[in-house]
């Protein structure tokens, strides 16, 4: 199977580039982006050696939905998706954090927990609690934007003292977080799941508060199937999961946390093959839809063809 791994586009009035972990990000006259969700896959603030075919597809595909299924909340910075693996939208002068919202406890804030501490980014947690346990109420545990490395945890009053975000403008996320969350949970209980823990990143333009990036993409989200989720708590079993965890659990059961001298295990075929399924799977059980598969013979000229035409009407 074919993976886009980088994108070497030059479109119109292009006036910059920048290239994420996963996305590859063109700014046209300076007034909008065209952002291209790749094939890479990053853990632990490392990108993977193999691109994972038909990941950015899967990531943009459900991002749109959900963009699209919570502007009645806030508005979001999408103008156009020209393409499965392609959004163009309005450029906005992103906040510096990262706005982590947690109702079970899982993945970080469990690593966090079974080390011993009792407060996450500020927030103090009861005592007693095991691993996937759902929260007495979701927490907000928010990282700051790291341009390079990794991000790192951050509190309320630490945001707040430092100046990093106004007072009125993180009270405005907080409320947006909370509602999108619900929203969220929502959609994901029709389809049996459950929405774990989940990001959004905001950014401002003209005044107004945009929601930006991805959301609700098992990149920024953990789901648990709903069916049996107390069975396997009760019986101390793991939680059967759609997101990224488990790519992660792969690389640690393999040595690997993204800390200086360790090496990527070697990510073969069958790995590969094994993530572009479980991304598979989450869209269509998250989306209630067969996932359709782009053609993938010649992505970049596919890519560039309808972001032009896409430009053109913009």
């Amino acid at each position: 199977m074919k993976a886009l791994k980088e994108t070497h586009f030059n479109f119109p009035n292009q006036s910059n580039f920048y290239k994420g972990k996963v996305r590859d990000v063109y700014t046209i006259a300076d007034q909008s982006m065209v952002m291209v969700v790749s094939d890479r896959i990053s853990a632990f603030d490392v990108v993977l050696p193999e691109a994972i075919p038909f990941k950015g597809q899967v990531l943009n595909q459900i991002a749109a939905k959900f963009l699209a299924a919570t502007q009645d909340i806030v508005p979001n910075w999408v103008l156009s998706v020209p393409d499965p693996m392609v959004t163009i939208g309005r450029i906005c002068e992103p906040f510096k954090v990262e706005m982590v919202i947690r109702g079970y406890l899982a993945g970080h804030a469990w690593r966090e927990y079974s080390a011993g501490k009792r407060s996450v980014c500020g927030v103090t947690l009861p005592e007693g609690l095991k691993e996937n346990d759902k929260l007495p109420q979701p927490i907000i545990t928010p990282t700051t934007k790291a341009s390079v490395g990794h991000d790192e945890d951050i509190s309320k009053e630490d945001i707040l003292a430092k100046g990093i975000v106004s007072i009125t403008d993180y009270e405005k996320l907080e409320e947006y977080t909370y509602a999108l969350y619900q929203r969220g949970t929502e959609i994901a209980a029709k389809s049996g799941l459950i929405l774990v823990d989940t990001k959004y990143e905001f950014g401002a333009a003209d005044g107004v508060i945009y929601l930006i990036d991805e959301i609700h993409t098992p990149d920024s989200s953990r789901y648990f199937y709903a069916e049996g989720y107390q069975e396997r708590q009760d019986n101390n079993e793991p939680q059967k999961q759609l997101s990224k965890e488990f790519v992660r659990k792969w690389l640690i059961e393999n040595g690997f946390q993204g800390k200086d001298g360790q090496v990527v295990p070697e990510m073969t075929p069958e790995i590969v093959n094994s993530i572009s399924e479980r991304y598979i799977e989450l869209y269509e059980k998250i989306v209630g839809e067969t996932f359709i598969k782009a053609d993938a013979d010649a992505i970049s000229s596919r890519i560039e063809t309808n972001v032009l035409k896409a430009l053109g009407t913009l």
